[in-house]
């Protein structure tokens, strides 16, 4: 780059490289290094004055790097000025172990570092680790002791996760489905010639749909696709189902031929794999159970993806969970006939033998003498509704835990339906009870005083109808300068927005991490990656820091060569 340059400009080219003084290494991995994390503490400095003298949250999580070192992420959520929402990723650091107390002095040390005070501490997010939760010995406990407002919030999407995952285990007919499930995927995808193969029976079955006229053209429309393979993440497997169902026909052939192959190209083990994959794919109630999580993964699927989103709001996602559950119901009360008539024609389309509804069904585990269970109830009461009230009781049980007084009381903030859930002392009640050392006992009679003026005033106003969120209300109140007026409750308003909803911040830092740190970079220092993640994840405060003032903070040491 610097030759390029050079033989563009002559009055670059008569200083640099060959011509410049043999004592100057400003090309040197020594000297980059330096300026990359000069530009590194612009940014954090950018940060520390957003955040201002504002209470902020801790959002923090550990992973290990390519090198197998610990780090710890540090992420710290604040409202700022004009009232908006923002999770900056504050610094990353190695740490030996990860019990509570080291845990807690790195964090300790990294706020002092940064001149942020434990005790402005308002929130903390982690995920539901026993170090990290603990009620006696965790890191939020500890920091509850040195600071009682620092109210801990278990990752909403984490708890969303753990609720999923707990509800496919307790249905016996849903656990065997994610097994099989990955059987079929994992056969197809795990080579390349294979994956190739349902490719060409993709575009084979697209255009016989279109001769029959059963499939529309147009641009855009029928792109070829793949299964992905399950992971961990729940919305993985749901992509799975989806991809399965729309690529039913060419994964079913491309088993088959493994099934079928002779030869030295495929093994016994996977000619046999895929002769279990084809099985199971014929089976009814591989393909019942198929559209049954179909149906109910589309319902939290959403919720998982909007509980990720950046800044989300306490309230929004307690919504978000509420109306979950409601569309759960109403799938139990009134999905079954579709699902039913849907199930049927899939089996219809594809040749899968369906059982008679009316018959007597036959269970060889818990089967009675005097049993008359026919084979509709056991698949809409024994499969369909179990599956669906696991996953309504998953949900009510881990979101009950969360739905304290603390956020019960947030509620009332909520400026959507026009200020319907507004009432003055349950506000008052949030600011007394749980941030006593935010107001004081003049400021309490305050704000209930300024709370009555804006009863009256605010929610008449036009520029506050058709609010959605408490997030837009913060937003609105400082672009209109009411937060000046109504301070108490700006106040009170910043302190709700700064609890925690997920840590899916610190979530995309290890991802970011891995693409920073690859297995070519396992010697990677820790400042230096630290230095790499704060440019890279925070890149819109980094392209905004000046290159003459990075040059001039430069040249203000010691140097034997002028940086000109």
């Amino acid at each position: 780059m610097v030759k390029l340059v050079a033989s563009y400009d002559e009055e670059i080219g008569a200083v640099v490289l060959g011509n410049a003084p043999g004592n100057a290494k400003y090309t040197s991995p020594t000297i980059q290094k330096e300026l990359l994390h000069m530009i590194a503490f612009n940014v954090q400095k950018e940060i520390r004055k957003e955040i201002g003298d504002a209470k902020f949250c801790l959002l923090v999580d550990e992973s290990r790097d390519e090198s197998k070192r610990e780090q710890m992420a540090v992420v710290i959520r604040f409202v700022d000025k004009p009232g908006f929402t923002c999770e900056r990723f504050l610094d990353i650091v190695h740490v030996s172990d990860t019990s509570s107390t080291t845990l807690k002095g790195k964090l300790t040390s990294v706020l002092a570092q940064h001149g942020l005070v434990v005790n402005n501490i308002r929130g903390e997010g982690y995920d539901g680790a026993s170090n990290m939760r603990g009620e006696w010995n965790g890191l939020q406990a500890k920091f509850m002791e040195e600071c009682p407002y620092a109210y801990y919030i278990h990752c909403f999407a984490h708890q969303l996760q753990l609720a999923l995952v707990a509800a496919s285990k307790e249905v016996a007919d849903v656990h065997n489905f994610f097994d099989h499930l990955a059987l079929v995927v994992n056969t197809v995808v795990s080579s390349s010639k294979r994956n190739d193969e349902l490719q060409v029976n993709q575009v084979a079955e697209m255009e016989h749909l279109i001769e029959l006229s059963e499939l529309e053209t147009g641009s855009g429309a029928n792109q070829v696709g793949t299964l992905r393979p399950c992971d961990t993440r729940w919305s993985s497997h749901y992509a799975s189902i989806c991809s399965l169902l729309k690529l039913y026909k060419p994964t079913f052939l491309v088993l088959k031929s493994i099934a079928t192959a002779k030869g030295s190209g495929t093994s016994p083990s996977a000619r046999a794999k895929a002769s279990g994959a084809v099985k199971l794919m014929m089976s009814f109630d591989f393909i019942f159970v198929l559209h049954v999580m179909k149906e109910l993964m589309g319902i939290t699927d959403l919720l998982c993806k909007k509980l990720q989103q950046k800044s989300q709001d306490i309230v929004n996602a307690m919504d978000d969970v509420k109306t979950t559950k409601v569309l759960i119901q109403e799938l139990r009360d009134n999905g079954w006939n579709k699902l039913k008539a849907d199930v049927l024609s899939f089996c219809g389309k594809h040749g899968v033998p369906t059982p008679h509804f009316d018959d007597l069904y036959v269970d060889f585990i818990n089967s009675r003498a005097d049993d008359e269970t026919t084979v509709e109830h056991h698949y809409r009461c024994d499969v369909f509704m179990v599956a669906v009230d696991q996953q309504a009781q998953e949900l009510n049980c881990r979101f009950n835990k969360q739905a304290t007084e603390l956020l019960i009381l947030c509620t009332f903030l909520d400026p959507s339906n026009s200020f319907r859930s507004f009432n003055i002392d349950n506000i008052c009640s949030l600011a007394s009870k749980f941030y006593p050392a935010d107001f004081e006992e003049q400021e309490r009679n305050n704000l209930r005083c300024q709370l009555r003026h804006y009863e009256n005033v605010v929610p008449t106003n036009p520029k506050f109808q058709n609010l959605t969120s408490i997030s837009e209300f913060c937003q609105q109140l400082a672009a209109t300068g009411k937060s000046d007026e109504y301070h108490l409750i700006d106040r009170l308003i910043r302190l709700v927005l700064t609890l925690p909803v997920s840590t899916a911040t610190t979530e995309r830092a290890f991802s970011a991490m891995k693409l920073v740190k690859t297995r070519l970079q396992t010697k990677m220092e820790d400042g230096f990656l630290r230095d790499c993640l704060v440019i890279y994840i925070e890149k819109e405060i980094a392209a905004g820091i000046s290159t003459n003032a990075i040059i001039d903070e430069f040249d203000e040491s010691s140097r034997r060569v002028p940086f000109t």
